[in-house]
Formats: C-alpha cells, sequence, structure tokens
C-alpha cells in the first residue's frame, strides 16, 4: 500500500496500478483498493478501465455516492449523456432528501437542452428547498434562452432576494449585466436586481458599488452618485469609488458637492493628483481662484508621470490665473498644455478668448480659434471665440457670419449680445439694438447691456 502511493505521488501511475492490481488479486479483503485503482484509471484518462472498475467496486459494497458521481463525470467526458443522466437519476433516488443532486440533474439537463426536464428538476428541487436560489437561477437562465424574459426576470429576481445566493455570485451576474449595457430589453431588470442586492445585503460595500455603476452607466447619475456614497460609508478605502462620486458631481454641475467630496477624498488619498485637480476645478467654480490655483500647482507636483494629466492642469491653470489677472502665467500654461496635446481644444479656446478679452496677440488669438472651428465647424461656443477675435481684428463681416451660423444652434446670451455688437459696427444700430434686447431676456448678458439698450450705444 505505502509502495502504491509512492508511486501515485511520484506520478508513475502504470506501477501504482501494478501493485493495487497485485493486492486487489492477492491480498484477502482488500477489495476497498478497488476505488484507489479506478482513481489512477481516471488520471490516466483510462475511462473505460476506470469505469468497469466502478463497476465492480459496486458489486462488492453496493451503490455509493461518490462512485455514482464518478461514474457520470466518466459518462459526460465519452460524451454519453444517456447513461450520465441515468447515474444522476441513482443518485436522485438514493438520496431523496439531497436536493444538490437533484440541481445538478436539472443544470445537466438544462446545458444539454433538454428544458422541459430541466424545469421540472427545478421545480421539484423548489417543493423541496422553496427558497434555493440555484433552482432559480436554473429556471431563469432557461426561460431566458426560451424567450421567455418575463418568467426570466421573475425567477432571477426571486434567487437575489434570498440571501443564500453569495453576494459575489450577484455582483459577478451584475457585472455581466453591465457588460450588455446600453440594451433597453435588460436594463429595467438589471436595475431591479441591484436594488434587491442592496437591499438583502445593506451591509455589503460591493453592493451598493456595482449598484452604483449600473445607475450610471445607464444614466441615472445621481442615483449612481448615491450608491457611491452608501458603498464609501461602509468602506471609504476604495480610491475609484470617490473618484466617480467627484466625476459625477462635475458632470451635474454641482460645485458645492464637488468640493466636499473632493476635500474629503484628499484627507483619504492626499497623493492622489486627480483628486487634487478636481478639487481644484471646484474651488474655480466656486469663484475661489486663489485657493483653486493652490491645489492644481500641488497637483500637478505629483502627476510628473503622467502628462495627459500635467495637459489637463496646466489648461485649469491657464483658467485660474486668467481669473486672477496674472496674465503671464495665464498665457504660460496653456502654452506648455499645448505643448503636449496641439489639438486641446479648451485650451485653444479659452487661450483664444482671454487673449481677445484683453486684445492681445490677436493674430495668434485667430490663428488658435481658427484652428477650432475648421474642426469644429458647428460648434457654437468655438464659433462665438472666433467671431469675438475677428472682431477684435476689426473684421466685422467675419464675425458677423461666424457668429450668425454660432445662433444656429444656440440661445445664449452671450453669442446674441456678440452679434449685436457686430452689427453695431456694421452700421446696423436698429438690428444691434433688437439683438441686445433678446440678449437681455435669455438671461446673462453682460453687465453693459441695460446701458447698451437705453442709450442705444455700444459699451465695452
Amino acid at each position: 500500500m505505502l509502495l502504491a502511493q509512492v508511486y501515485t505521488s511520484q506520478k508513475q501511475f502504470d506501477k501504482a496500478t501494478q501493485v493495487y492490481t497485485s493486492l486487489i488479486k492477492e491480498v484477502p479483503d482488500s477489495d476497498y483498493y478497488l476505488f484507489n485503482l479506478a482513481d489512477l484509471y481516471m488520471a490516466q484518462g483510462k475511462l473505460n478501465e476506470a469505469l468497469a472498475t466502478f463497476e465492480q467496486a459496486e458489486k462488492k459494497f453496493g451503490p455509493l455516492d461518490e462512485v455514482s458521481f464518478k461514474k457520470q463525470q466518466i459518462y459526460l467526458k465519452q460524451n454519453n449523456l444517456e447513461k450520465a443522466l441515468q447515474e444522476g437519476e441513482v443518485l436522485i433516488k438514493t438520496n431523496p432528501e439531497e436536493v444538490r443532486y437533484v440541481l445538478a440533474q436539472a443544470e445537466m439537463y438544462a446545458s444539454n437542452n433538454r428544458f422541459t426536464d430541466a424545469i421540472r428538476l427545478s421545480e421539484q428541487a423548489l417543493k423541496q428547498d422553496p427558497d434555493n436560489p440555484q433552482a432559480r437561477m436554473i429556471l431563469a437562465d432557461v426561460y431566458r434562452i426560451q424567450g421567455n424574459s418575463v418568467e426570466s426576470a421573475k425567477q432571477i429576481k426571486l434567487a437575489f432576494a434570498s440571501p443564500a445566493l453569495d453576494i459575489d455570485d450577484k455582483v459577478r451576474i451584475l457585472v455581466d449585466y453591465i457588460k450588455q449595457l446600453p440594451n433597453p430589453a435588460i436594463e429595467q431588470t438589471a436595475l431591479d436586481l441591484a436594488t434587491i442586492t442592496t437591499k438583502v445585503h445593506p451591509k455589503e460595500a460591493k453592493a451598493f458599488s456595482v449598484a452604483g455603476d449600473l445607475q450610471t452607466i445607464t444614466g441615472h447619475k445621481a442615483a449612481g452618485r448615491e450608491a457611491y456614497l452608501q458603498a464609501i460609508q461602509l468602506d471609504d478605502s476604495k480610491f475609484l469609488l470617490w473618484q466617480q462620486v467627484v466625476l459625477i458631481d462635475a458632470e451635474l454641475n454641482q460645485t458645492d458637492s464637488l468640493l466636499r467630496h473632493t476635500e474629503r477624498a484628499l484627507e483619504l488619498f492626499p497623493n492622489q493628483a486627480a483628486m487634487w485637480f478636481y478639487n481644484g476645478v471646484a474651488y474655480i467654480l466656486d469663484k475661489q481662484p486663489v485657493k483653486g490655483v493652490k491645489s492644481l500647482e500641488y497637483g500637478r507636483k505629483l502627476a510628473t508621470d503622467n502628462p495627459e494629466l500635467l495637459s489637463q492642469f496646466d489648461t485649469q491653470l491657464g483658467d485660474a490665473y486668467h481669473e486672477l489677472k496674472e496674465y503671464a502665467k495665464s498665457d504660460a500654461a496653456y502654452e506648455a498644455a499645448l505643448s503636449f496635446d496641439a489639438n486641446n481644444a479648451q485650451a485653444l479656446n479659452n487661450y483664444s478668448y482671454y487673449l481677445s478679452l484683453r486684445g492681445d496677440k490677436l493674430e495668434k488669438a485667430k490663428e488658435m480659434s481658427g484652428k477650432l472651428v475648421k474642426q469644429f465647424p458647428d460648434n457654437d461656443t468655438y464659433l462665438d471665440t472666433y467671431a469675438w477675435v475677428l472682431y477684435k481684428l476689426k473684421d466685422y463681416q467675419g464675425a458677423k457670419q461666424a457668429l450668425e451660423k454660432a445662433l444656429k444652434t444656440t440661445t445664449d446670451a452671450t453669442v446674441i449680445e456678440h452679434y449685436g455688437d457686430v452689427l453695431f459696427q456694421l452700421g446696423e444700430k436698429d438690428k444691434a439694438v433688437t439683438q441686445w434686447q433678446r440678449a437681455q431676456k435669455a438671461g446673462g448678458a453682460s453687465a453693459f447691456i441695460v446701458r447698451k439698450i437705453k442709450d442705444q450705444k455700444l459699451y465695452e
């Protein structure tokens, strides 16, 4: 016996087989070695020999669960489905209280397109164990394959409602749903499953995290953020969750939330350059450019190994320094951003526009804004910037053409007011006043708009 074990551990299966065969033949009451011998045959891929040996063992010891299970595996490897199913039925009959054998048989039927039998056995399992989530999952898969989406959704929701279905299994399934999105046919089911998961596992951060992913991907940004925040409340150590929260804050233009969440995140992750970036942006949006610059300059030092992020820092610094009227620093920041990416749209647009406001480097501003308009000929923001540069260069006809094109897609007060200014310079005073009135009505025009309308004069 010891020799056989040594040969087996050394993977000398032929010699181990010879030893066990001799023991069984020569030593009285050694038939229990048949199980070792059969396992050896299976290890060598000698399936027929293994099967014969297991059957020999069954004659000696009677039906055994482990033997039936191994015979079933052999039949499956031999593509003998009927024999494998027969062994499954043996397991069920000899173990009527064991739901696991019923479910294993149901899965085998399902995987071989024997759907009626799969449904029958799954329902049998549910009669024995009404809350069994595995049976529900088998039914959900079968109904899905059959095209019965309503019943499939019902069964998978019942499975998810069971605490017995492990949270990791639920997350894995939800991730599979995420991979299939966008897909209107499954979107609501996926959202419902995520909600069920958070209710059944209210103390699992991963439940809220994957729910946040689903909500965000399906366009429910605010709900997604709330789910991420609940995940953070349970486990605040995951930087990606914080990042998702602040990205949504930014997308929703909720400056207060962006500022509050970046401040909290930086307490936990002070070395994350991206979080300093969003913190700086939040301060700038909150009309606190000094604090914004401080955060951006600090974060920039942490981003030296990430040129793309550096370019974003420099672009924002260009905006911030302009607000502080530190124009040399603003220009230098934009130049740094464009040195990495000459097509950085935000840098090209803002740099051009701020130069035009200052009346400085107007030819350079025209070149940059003109480049943007060529790339994005229908973008009203870029058209307005280009028009204002032309206006400063006294090319009023060119400015008029650009603004008229922009006004086909926008009702922005600034663009309308600029159009009025151009018309005034072209001697069309009445039309100019009409446009100024439109700008005032739209809301968001300059501080000069009331005087322009009242005096019918241009103020800049």
